[in-house]
């Protein structure tokens, strides 16, 4: 059986499906979007205390590479092939190298039920890959737009790196990590109860109002967007071999390796659309959410990452 956070998943897609009423208010999921991430930090952060002096800086700086490489690279699959306008296939290659904390939410708790090894530094992950792929594309939407209009202004990156640090989701994860990091285990303890006890549950409800949004940006099918729907299905498993390869070449553990994988085969549909949004208003972020959310997230969760472990066993055994 899969891991119960998946079922309500399940829940939530059926409820939508079916056009239910059931919801989740708008305050309360972003309550628990913020409780998340919080929580991810703050668990990355304690796994670290006392371990920073062992960290590997060569498969930080790996991981942050192919952050910069994985958009920089779908880019022109977008434009050539899937036939995206130029703004499009940058917002979408931004949100495909950018990465999902619920994907890595569950991923996480995958390995955990699994019990495979994991690296203290692999809760990084998610921020090291999370920034890179948005601020390479937004850098890149300045550059192009510069290049026809001939003002400068328009490639500078001050204000694109201000947009991308001070997003809701990087000061959770990275404010949750440096928390977790100086108070460890013991200073964490008034909170853990609440926060880390409960982190499943949070995860739960997160992902019902998932499934729930999966169902309305899917359904009816655009069927005029087939092209964007085939990519969204057919790349994460594509992408997941990219985690794995990098994995495999810096000989982490089967735990990291997995986490790694689930990253890089998903997409983001909190911290991108939010940084895209305020960028390039006039970018249709639609898409991007039908392609992300709609399409790759339950993709992922539901079969693709089942499948990134298998692989990951055969390889290693």
């Amino acid at each position: 059986m899969p891991d119960i956070v998946i079922a309500f998943f399940a829940l939530g897609l059926l409820a939508g499906l079916i056009k239910s009423d059931l919801k989740v208010p708008k305050a309360t999921y972003e309550t628990l979007s913020i409780l998340l991430m919080l929580t991810l930090g703050l668990k990355g952060g304690m796994a670290l205390h006392g371990e920073t002096s062992h960290l590997a800086i060569t498969e930080l700086l790996s991981v942050i590479a192919l952050g910069f490489i994985i958009p920089l690279s779908l880019y022109p699959l977008l434009r050539k092939l899937i036939k995206l306008p130029q703004k499009e296939a940058i917002s979408i290659a931004a949100h495909y190298g950018s990465v999902s904390a619920g994907t890595f939410a569950v991923v996480m708790t995958m390995v955990e039920q699994s019990q495979w090894p994991l690296r203290p530094e692999t809760t990084l992950y998610l921020v090291l890959l999370e920034l890179p792929a948005i601020i390479i594309m937004l850098w890149l939407h300045r550059y192009l737009q510069a290049k026809v209009t001939g003002n400068s202004e328009h490639a500078s990156t001050g204000s694109v790196l201000h947009e991308a640090l001070t997003s809701r989701g990087v000061v959770l994860l990275s404010g949750g990590a440096i928390i977790g990091w100086l108070y460890g285990t013991s200073g964490m303890a008034p909170l853990t109860p609440m926060l880390l006890g409960g982190f499943k549950t949070l995860l739960a409800l997160f992902l019902l109002e998932m499934g729930i949004s999966t169902a309305k940006v899917c359904f009816p099918i655009p069927y005029k967007q087939w092209r964007l729907l085939l990519f969204a299905a057919l790349i994460p498993f594509v992408l997941a071999w990219a985690g794995i390869g990098l994995g495999m070449l810096l000989d982490l553990p089967s735990g990291s390796i997995l986490v790694l994988a689930g990253l890089t085969a998903s997409a983001s549909y909190i911290a991108a659309p939010a940084a895209i949004k305020a960028a390039i208003p006039d970018a249709n972020i639609g898409l991007a959410m039908l392609a992300s959310l709609g399409i790759t997230f339950p993709i992922n969760v539901l079969i693709g990452l089942p499948i990134y472990q298998w692989w990951i066993e055969q390889i290693l055994s």
